[in-house]
């Protein structure tokens, strides 16, 4: 073999320095900067321990893998039979070896070292299975076959299997080089008299088959506690089923011992005894017809001859197994479910009379829908942009807590006039305030009534009206209203901080309005960022954005600090990578300051027996429908809402918070990284609690199991006939709708609550089945469950959608809002228990067809059980003609093709004198309310409403005595354009 030239040897050198530099020198940077960043968060720990883990691990997996093939190697080839055969096959391999012995040394540690750098690479990326395994919290519990401690199954169990695959990896590649390197110097040959291999190499092969085969043992054995984890045949339930435990479970033994026996055989009776390789052979070959007899036929066979005939009764212990374990896993043990009738008998006078908690929180603003009306109207320059899908939350504002919807006002950097470098980057580094609206209330033509973060002078709606479109003041005030950190800035980064005290500020900071759209001009002052006031920092950070202007700019100063990873829930992810995280992260006040708040969870996807799903399915619905790329699978089997995590919006300042301190896996996770990354729960102050809500994709993910594990007998659960599905978004009815957030009071619940709640329909069928309800009581997830009698005919949300749609008048007007150029929009419908019936709200937004047009709430369609509905311009209205029809005092309405809903108490015969006094006095009583709201006069209101309160008792006590349900004439029935305000949204504004 040719010598390479010391001109060759020294270009060699210099290619492979310049492409450990190219290769290197990123990841250098990028290090660096990380560490930067987490020293600025003041979570360093994180950092140096999961790289100190990676390090490690990539060090001690590739140098064993690697160990191990080059002894192999080495055995190989020193134990090499000196005098090689005379061969024509011989001949043909001189020329390879004349190829590898100058360098036989070399060659091993390249092969060896290029296999341990993959392993090593391989096993960096499994260290949170390390870090999980070196740290196990015992769960307490165990699992019901094998009576072993749940952490095993959760901590230890996919490390073991991850180590048998290096150990596989190893022995393979060991064996196949082996056998390479014996072939090549003719200790296993093909052709020729004699031995076809040395008794060296039958020795190196064979201990390294046996040693295979001894590892496929520990699998077989490690493979009986895998089983808890596997899918049941028939039934879509995961666990060991009857053929599991009976059939598989010894199978997986037995085998194991086969094993065992076979690894000895091949080391006997290859070296010791007949020193060739058919009874290895032989016993290899047992091996494999063992592993199909009684690993898959005998199974297969239980499986059809004993379990199918009659499944229920072998399988039942295991389906209760599956319940139990999904229910525990996903923390729905203690959901609580209750009857509700939801008959729709009684009059719902509650509708009206100003004491049903939920009728007084009916929520108007879909959040999925105002974010255009929020950006059109409260942006005042075009690169200012709220979230598409605004956030909802609630406050108590002069004494009244309610939910408001929630945006920051944030930076559009691709909206610049002039999007050049120091613009995107130093000028224009934050939006500004926190912009609220009631959720209940509308105003001026269907905008949002602003109470907290409005721009510009408080306006009226200009249609003669004194009704104000924003409030006299901020009713929520903020000490920093700069948005640094929000989920619009991408990766954008920004540079703040000026030379000397004295020079103007730089940094674009609020647009003052008025005709000559002046603005002002502020200097970031918190903490928030990584100061780079030295050459080596500069250098660094245009090296890691790629950036020059970092050395040749002078915008930056001794006092410049960059911002940078500035997403919240990047921020959260960083800090705490064993967490997934909540996709809708939402901002909040809380003692002055705006913080993100996100929920993260702890999860696994090795708790025994539990159901196991696809996260990013389960949390799929009209609301998460705008995603452009599909997240990657990621399965999990047991879930917790362990930390509440927030962000600063003004220094990016992260904390979190242990919220469920009981779960071991976070213990696990928190013991790995020092003790100290999770603050106690007691360190939740009392003004964040208030802003803490039940997490919607844990609600998802729960509402989708509870379909089916509401059913807690293995007998219900096999027959299928009580499932539940996620009724269609009646807006979207392609995709399943999604939960909402009201303030309600709910039957048997002692007071008002902001919850989560969805509607569920019975499989393939369109009528409700129950509502789910999920909050926080004094701290601690309260999961409720109303329940509707299986033979109910409660129309459900799609049934009532279609119905309400159908009434003549909202055709007709549907039909003209389309014909006129205007996007008609459907806002969330709300199914809410209300008056033992059950009451459905749903708002109509109108969009006219233009680039600079916003929604705005227009008309609400209300229902009352399958008969009673109403159509009308607010929701005030609405529910006066529902209280109308069902008191009998109007018609119901016709839908399109002439027909009514149901049919009505009575005709239009007069009542009683003293029910037509008591209809006069709600009349009277209506117009007083309606006069009172337009004035804002409080008090006149609240005599109103104590007045309507007191004709509708006289009402129904007029009824009783009457001894029927009359149904006054249309003269004095009470005016149907003006119904009274049992909610807030017809309520004097705060202004």
């Amino acid at each position: 073999m040719t010598r390479v030239s010391r001109r060759g040897r020294v270009t060699i050198a210099v290619l492979v320095v310049v492409f450990l530099l190219f290769t290197l020198f990123d990841r250098v940077v990028g290090a660096w900067a990380d560490y930067l960043w987490f020293s600025e968060v003041k979570y360093p720990q994180v950092f140096t321990e999961v790289l100190t883990t990676r390090i490690w691990m990539f060090v001690i997996f590739g140098v064993a893998v690697g160990l191990v093939i080059a002894v192999n190697l080495y055995l190989a080839y020193r134990t090499r039979p000196l005098l090689r055969p005379h061969s024509a096959e011989q001949h043909a391999l001189d020329r390879y070896r004349l190829f590898l012995l100058p360098h036989m040394t070399g060659w091993i540690v390249l092969v060896a070292g290029l296999i341990g750098l993959f392993s090593g690479l391989s096993a960096q990326g499994h260290w949170q299975d390390w870090m999980l395994f070196s740290n196990s919290t015992p769960f307490g519990q165990t699992d019901p076959q094998f009576h072993v401690d749940l952490s095993f199954y959760v901590f230890e169990y996919p490390f073991w299997r991850y180590l048998l695959g290096v150990a596989f990896t190893a022995v393979v590649f060991s064996l196949l080089g082996a056998l390479a390197l014996h072939y090549l110097f003719g200790g296993v040959r093909l052709q020729g008299a004699g031995e076809r291999m040395t008794a060296a190499a039958r020795a190196h092969l064979t201990g390294l088959v046996a040693l295979f085969v001894l590892l496929k043992a520990a699998a077989y054995f490690l493979d009986r506690r895998g089983l808890l984890l596997d899918k049941f045949p028939t039934q879509d339930l995961y666990g060991a089923g009857y053929t599991n435990i009976n059939a598989l479970l010894p199978a997986k033994e037995i085998l194991a011992w086969i094993s065992i026996i076979v690894a000895i055989a091949i080391l006997v009776f290859s070296n010791a005894f007949m020193r060739n390789l058919v009874w290895p052979g032989l016993a290899l070959g047992l091996l494999a017809l063992s592993a199909v007899a009684v690993g898959g036929i005998y199974p297969a066979a239980v499986q059809s001859f004993t379990v199918k005939p009659s499944q229920l009764q072998k399988e039942s212990p295991y389906f209760q197994y599956a319940i139990d374990a999904t229910r525990e896993a996903y923390g729905l043990k203690d959901v609580k479910v209750q009857p509700y009738a939801a008959d729709n008998l009684n009059p719902p006078t509650s509708l009206l009379d100003g004491k049903d908690a939920t009728v007084n929180n009916i929520r108007l603003l879909d959040p999925a829908v105002v974010g255009d009306t929020y950006t059109q109207q409260q942006q005042v320059r075009g690169f200012y942009e709220f979230n598409p899908k605004l956030d909802i939350d609630r406050y108590t504002i002069d004494g009244k807590t309610q939910d408001y919807i929630v945006g920051v006002r944030e930076i559009r950097y691709d909206q610049l006039q002039q999007n050049n470098w120091q613009n995107r980057h130093s000028v224009y580094t934050h939006g500004y305030g926190f912009v609220a609206a009631p959720a209940s209330q509308v105003v001026c033509s269907g905008q949002p009534l602003y109470v907290s973060g409005f721009l510009g002078d408080t306006t009226t709606s200009g249609d003669n009206t004194s009704e104000r479109c924003v409030a006299d003041k901020d009713k929520i005030p903020v000490t920093n209203p700069q948005i640094y950190y929000g989920e619009q800035m991408g990766d954008v980064y920004a540079i703040v901080g000026k030379a000397k005290a004295g020079d103007r500020n730089a940094e674009f900071n609020l647009p003052t309005g008025g005709e000559d759209q002046s603005s002002t001009y502020s200097t970031y002052d918190g903490s928030g960022g990584v100061a780079v006031n030295t050459f080596w920092r500069r250098l660094l950070y245009a090296a890691y954005f790629r950036e020059t202007n970092f050395l040749l700019s002078g915008v930056l100063n001794e006092h410049s600090k960059v911002m940078y990873v500035r997403d919240p829930e990047t921020r959260v992810r960083n800090i705490a990578p064993f967490l997934t995280l909540d996709s809708d992260p939402y901002p909040a006040v809380v003692d002055g300051k705006i913080q993100w708040i996100i929920d993260g969870y702890t999860t696994s996807a090795t708790y025994p027996y539990s159901q196991k799903l696809d996260w990013n399915t389960a949390i799929q619905d009209s609301s998460t429908s705008g995603r452009v790329f599909p997240e990657p699978r990621q399965d999990v089997n047991y879930l917790r809402n362990s930390v509440k995590a927030t962000v600063d919006a003004y220094t990016g300042e992260v904390k979190l918070y242990a919220f469920d301190e009981s779960d071991p896996v976070l213990k696990t996770w928190n013991k790995a990284f020092g003790g100290k990354l999770v603050q106690p729960r007691s360190a939740i102050s009392q003004s964040l609690m208030d802003h803490l809500r039940y997490p919607e994709d844990q609600f998802k993910v729960q509402r989708d199991l509870l379909s089916r594990f509401h059913v807690t007998s293995p007998d219900g659960f096999f027959s299928g006939q009580d499932f539940w599905e996620v009724p269609k978004d009646p807006a979207n009815p392609t995709l399943d709708q999604p939960p909402y957030y009201i303030v309600a009071q709910l039957p048997n619940q002692t007071d008002a609550r902001f919850q989560l709640t969805a509607a569920m329909a019975p499989r393939k069928r369109g009528n409700l089945a129950a509502l789910m309800s999920a909050s926080y009581v004094n701290g601690q997830p309260r999961f409720e469950v109303l329940e509707l009698p299986a033979n109910t005919a409660v129309q459900g949300p799609n049934q009532t959608h279609s119905s309400m749609t159908s009434i003549a008048d909202a055709r007709k007007d549907l039909t003209q809002f389309a014909s006129n150029n205007s996007d008609v929009i459907y806002g969330n419908l709300l199914s809410l228990p209300v008056a033992n019936g059950m009451l459905y709200v749903e708002p109509i937004y109108l969009r006219n067809k233009n680039d600079k047009a916003f929604p705005r709430m227009q008309k609400v369609l209300v229902a009352y059980g399958p008969k009673y509905m109403a159509y009308a311009d607010d929701l005030a209205t609405a529910l006066g003609q529902l209280v109308k029809q069902v008191t009998g005092q109007a018609p119901v309405p016709q839908t399109e093709n002439g027909q009514t809903q149901g049919n009505p108490t009575t005709g239009n015969q007069p009542g009683t004198p003293q029910v037509q006094d008591a209809i006069a006095a709600m009349n009277k009583a209506i117009a007083d309310l309606k006069a009172a709201q337009q004035s804002g006069d409080f008090e006149a209101y609240g005599k109103a409403l104590k007045a309507l309160q007191d004709a509708i008792a006289r009402y129904e006590d007029a009824v009783k005595a009457a001894g029927a349900n009359p149904s006054p004439s249309s003269s004095a029935s009470p005016s149907a354009s003006a119904g009274p305000s049992a909610s807030p949204s017809v309520q004097p504004s705060a202004g």
